[in-house]
């Protein structure tokens, strides 16, 4: 790790609408732009609740709600339940490719076909392909793309960094028309399995909110830790 003299400095948002619980006002703690970071330095913030969106690192910090938890899965205590163990049964005729960041026209389209089906008209509907770099493709710390393929064909894609404590899941789309096989919960077993293959300790799934159905299904996923206090605890 490269040490540096002059710890990040951290902004406070102005108030924005709340986009996962309605009328509810939020507001977001960013680490200072440009800050030079390393892999040991971002692996501190995400055992602290921060979290990766493109260059942006973040944590909600809401006067009045604290429900967003940053939540992780033990890699090593993960027991699949029957459901979980029928979508991986279901997947095996899957290749999954751990391959660099880059821009591809290919991962591009489907991105586009993901948006349009998933969340059309909200914040993330966006074909724009300097958007989909600057989300998607660019990092500054060790970031990986999961490909996942049937026969040759690109049918999903997960975006993972790699702290040094294991993976962070932070973004995962697919082919809708192969939205049956549950790709979202198979994407997640593949890199709990990573994480053991390299015998390190976590798979962090970002925020989760109880009640809020976007986020239900990472609770599905157990053992589960969430950053409650300033300290991880046993949901």
């Amino acid at each position: 790790m490269t040490i540096q003299l002059n710890p990040p400095k951290l902004y406070l948002s102005a108030p924005h609408a709340c986009p996962y619980i309605e009328p509810e006002t939020a507001t977001t703690v960013l680490l200072e732009p440009n800050y030079k970071m390393d892999n040991a330095l971002f692996s501190v913030l995400l055992n602290s609740g921060f979290r990766r969106s493109g260059k942006t690192i973040y944590r909600p910090h809401c006067r009045n709600c604290n429900a967003c938890v940053s939540v992780r899965i033990p890699a090593g205590a993960y027991i699949p339940n029957r459901a979980q163990l029928r979508c991986y049964k279901k997947n095996q005729d899957l290749c999954a490719t751990m391959l660099p960041t880059s821009f591809k026209r290919e991962h591009f389209e489907l991105y586009c076909r993901y948006q349009s089906w998933r969340h059309t008209g909200d914040t993330m509907d966006h074909n724009d392909s300097d958007r989909y770099r600057e989300f998607v493709v660019k990092s500054f710390i060790e970031t990986v793309f999961m490909e996942y393929r049937l026969k040759g064909k690109l049918i999903g894609l997960s975006v993972c960094d790699l702290p040094d404590d294991g993976m962070s899941a932070v973004y995962t789309f697919f082919d809708p028309d192969f939205s049956k096989r549950s790709l979202g919960t198979y994407a997640i077993m593949k890199q709990i399995e990573y994480v053991r293959q390299i015998q390190l300790d976590w798979l962090y799934l970002g925020y989760w909110i109880e009640g809020c159905k976007k986020m239900s299904y990472k609770t599905n996923f157990k053992p589960m830790f969430g950053f409650v206090n300033q300290e991880w605890r046993l949901m």
